[in-house]
């Protein structure tokens, strides 16, 4: 089986498609219909959040350790059976992160990583891959602060892939394929950066708050 490289999920997501592994270590590519985002522009975080947010209890930082998320990520879960992030979708998400296109968004305590999640950024969309936690809130905070990056950065399409009870939480939709395409067309047009502080000439349009 000819290994997954970094080019074939750069030319999967301009293409609306992502890959996933069976346990045998088989990847397949997945186009859902319909498709699950989540509008950027109307998540707000809910109030029990905010104190945590606040008292910065947990320490945020994006791309300082990249392949650690990813491998927190594919971690055994008491509420799911198996992985589809194997050892091949490890690898060929950290190349795609060495030529800058998959980010972190991690969440430390006392220099400890306790959660965070990863996603691929090509001109304005995010497409969000996986989120783990070892403490309580660590991932929920690493979203929030994701969501602060898109929308300080111009971003207009965060993408989630399936609908599920942990993407509902956050605000996720569904929307027909043809749609997403439609919106994933005009996002790969823009030139955006992803950075979690860009330097700001006026103050932010959005606030979670």
């Amino acid at each position: 089986m000819t290994p997954l490289t970094a080019d074939d999920l750069l030319y999967g997501y301009i293409n609306g498609i992502f890959p996933m592994a069976e346990p045998d270590g088989t990847i397949y590519w997945y186009s859902p219909d319909p498709r699950a985002i989540i509008p950027i522009d109307s998540y707000k975080s809910p109030k029990s959040l905010r104190p945590v947010i606040n008292k910065k209890t947990f320490e945020i930082r994006i791309d300082c350790n990249f392949e650690g998320v990813m491998h927190g990520c594919a971690a055994p879960r008491a509420v799911e059976e198996g992985t589809w992030i194997s050892e091949d979708i490890i690898a060929a998400y950290t190349n795609l992160h060495k030529i800058g296109y998959a980010h972190s968004v991690e969440a430390y305590r006392e220099n400890k990583l306790v959660g965070g999640l990863y996603g691929v950024a090509i001109g304005g969309v995010f497409f969000g891959e996986s989120m783990f936690f070892i403490e309580n809130n660590a991932s929920k905070v690493a979203f929030h602060f994701l969501i602060e990056t898109l929308r300080a950065n111009n971003y207009i399409l965060l993408d989630t892939q399936f609908i599920n009870d942990n993407v509902l939480r956050y605000g996720a939709i569904e929307i027909p394929r043809t749609d997403y395409m439609e919106r994933l067309k005009k996002a790969l047009q823009l030139n955006r950066k992803f950075l979690l502080n860009p330097p700001q000439t006026a103050s932010p349009k959005h606030s979670a708050f």
